[in-house]
């Protein structure tokens, strides 16, 4: 496995020349395009490639652990009030729903503006206490203690962050909220800054192909149910406007974000972690996508 991802690399690398690095928040401009790694972790162990052990913002694949936490504290149900989970088929920070009224059928957890509501679910007396509980979860997910925000990232978005406080305050005014805006915004960006490797995301990723399980331990992390229903959210739309072309030629359930990561799961086989700042015009890593096409055609790993 480890020779077949260096010969990924070296095969797909071209592609960090094609894409560009995320601009719109200030901090990721200063990203290396050129940088690219990827990690796979199964029962049998981990296998590394490339630039695997270089941290990045987690950015939107984040928002697979926000649903996730929401689910264990609420469960499905009031879940599924506040948000759906069909395919917008809009780009993640989309905010033209002026039509209509907003309601759970127009968002979804992948998108900003399902995150941004997930967050209110999240238990806690305090904002901070919400995201401490959040950075907790991916911290136990990944095995990895000292995951932390990137603090220069996080003023970043916060300070430049213009969309996605409209989004809060139209959820706001369509009552799919209630609560202070700019302390929801405040979880919702430090969580976004929390820095990561490939690693990391592997970690995650197999625990939610191994159905709430680390590959080493018995003990069951998260229910297998709440595993399952992330695993079908990221299939269904995990890759932006992007997920059905991602479904056609990769299959399998994965969540990018504009950082240039992409946790990607294959149910009960392994996790993958991927990284490429680099980015499609649909903000998805470029040659990250490339690398896991090329993985799974190589290896069979498609659900379809």
């Amino acid at each position: 496995m480890k020779r077949l991802l260096e010969e990924i690399i070296n095969e797909c690398s071209h592609y960090t020349k094609l894409g560009r690095v995320a601009s719109y928040i200030p901090e990721l401009k200063k990203a290396n395009p050129d940088n690219f790694g990827i990690c796979v972790i199964d029962k049998s162990g981990e296998y590394l490639a490339g630039d695997y052990d270089k941290p990045f913002t987690v950015q939107s694949i984040i928002k697979p652990l926000i649903l996730l936490l929401a689910l264990m504290d609420n469960g499905t149900e009031r879940v599924k009030l506040l948000c759906g989970v069909e395919a917008t088929g809009k780009p993640f920070d989309a905010f033209n729903y002026s039509d209509l009224a907003l309601t759970s059928e127009h968002i979804n957890p992948m998108i900003n503006a399902g995150a941004i509501a997930l967050c209110t679910l999240i238990r806690g007396e305090t904002h901070t206490e919400k995201f401490e509980r959040l950075l907790s979860l991916a911290r136990t997910l990944s095995g990895n203690p000292s995951l932390s925000v990137n603090q220069e990232v996080y003023l970043s978005e916060k300070e430049t962050g213009y969309k996605n406080r409209a989004l809060a305050y139209m959820l706001k005014a369509y009552k799919m909220i209630d609560c202070d805006v700019d302390e929801l915004l405040d979880v919702y960006f430090k969580a976004c800054s929390v820095e990561v490797s490939c690693r990391d995301l592997a970690r995650i990723a197999f625990v939610l192909a191994n159905h709430g399980r680390l590959p080493d331990a018995d003990r069951l992390l998260i229910p297998a149910e709440y595993a399952r229903t992330v695993n079908a959210v990221m299939a269904i739309c995990g890759m932006y406007d992007g997920s059905g072309e991602f479904a056609l030629n990769v299959g399998i359930p994965a969540k990018s974000g504009v950082g240039g990561g992409i946790m990607a799961s294959v149910p009960s086989r392994m996790g993958i972690g991927a990284f490429s700042p680099a980015l499609d015009r649909k903000g998805n890593s470029l040659a990250g996508v490339k690398a896991l096409e090329l993985l799974s055609s190589k290896i069979g790993l498609s659900i379809f």
